[in-house]
């Protein structure tokens, strides 16, 4: 599909900020940025999370020139993590040090380059599982101070940003995908399908947002909060949209914000991007349905 890495890198970007314009504007969300409002955040708006995004265009174009054609080794491994450090540089720039997508780098970042390793678009399974060998690789230049992701996955046990990686993203491509894909044949609106794609993710994954900012009782409330909207019905129901409100109403209350599950809704949307380039219409067929998935993994 491309023809060489300069037009890789440059077409994987604008799918990658795309994504991440894309899931800032998705409305409604709980206790995230959306169009109506700062959510549980009082430091960042709808236009710090556009401004966020563009600011990222041109580390993730070299991120995947890169990684155009390469294989997924040590040496790759750690200029990722340089043009990701020099990407969060320009990004805190433009936010005026406001943390709007550090996460998001690291996994948009190296699915991107999971893709352009392939030197063209590919099922989002075959990107996820070439992104989870580079991440396997340490970053031996790494800062020294431990970010707040860092220490939540140290104080409480769980896998954090880098063990999803590593793992090669299941809740993105075993459950993100699947629920996004399953609500479209459904002929469910895009809007509420990409809601309901994050609301599962949310159910399961052990986000150290949350943990961050309330510990276990906050991950416990969003995940049975997220559940219980599928397990309603969804936004389809009247059930479902009441059970939605009260999580909303939970997560602004007690200023809870997924931002780890933002962060893999938006890898779900990137991934969906490339698959669809390549005439990739649904693989996740016969995959788990919206509540299902919520159950799993």
């Amino acid at each position: 599909m491309w023809t060489d890495a300069d037009d890789c890198g440059k077409q994987l970007a604008d799918w990658a900020v795309q994504a991440l314009l894309e899931e800032a504007e998705l409305t409604p969300k709980p206790g995230l940025v959306d169009l109506r409002s700062s959510g549980s955040h009082d430091n960042m708006d709808i236009s710090f999370m556009r401004a966020s995004a563009e600011s990222l265009r041109t580390c993730f174009a070299a991120m995947g020139k890169a990684a155009y054609r390469r294989n997924p080794d040590q040496e790759l491994r750690e200029e990722l993590a340089f043009l990701g450090r020099l990407g969060e540089q320009e990004m805190m720039r433009v936010t005026q040090g406001v943390n709007t997508h550090r996460g998001a780098i690291w996994a948009l970042g190296l699915l991107l380059a999971g893709c352009a390793v392939h030197g063209a678009p590919v099922t989002a399974r075959e990107i996820a599982a070439v992104a989870g060998t580079i991440a396997k690789f340490p970053d031996r230049c790494a800062p020294q101070q431990s970010t707040n992701g860092m220490k939540v996955a140290q104080k409480y046990g769980v896998q954090g940003a880098r063990g999803e990686a590593q793992e090669c993203f299941p809740h993105v491509t075993r459950i993100g995908l699947p629920v996004l894909q399953g609500m479209r044949e459904k002929k469910t609106p895009e809007q509420t399908a990409r809601l309901h794609a994050l609301l599962a993710i949310m159910a399961s994954l052990q986000d150290s947002c949350l943990l961050h900012r309330g510990g276990p009782q906050a991950l416990e409330a969003a995940q049975q909060g997220a559940r219980h909207v599928l397990e309603s019905g969804g936004m389809d129901t009247a059930s479902g949209r009441e059970a939605y409100r009260q999580l909303e109403q939970i997560m602004l209350e007690r200023r809870l914000s997924p931002g780890g599950s933002a962060d893999l809704l938006a890898a779900v949307i990137l991934l969906d991007k490339i698959q669809s380039a390549s005439g990739i219409v649904n693989p996740m067929r016969g995959g788990l349905s919206h509540r299902t998935a919520a159950l799993s993994v």
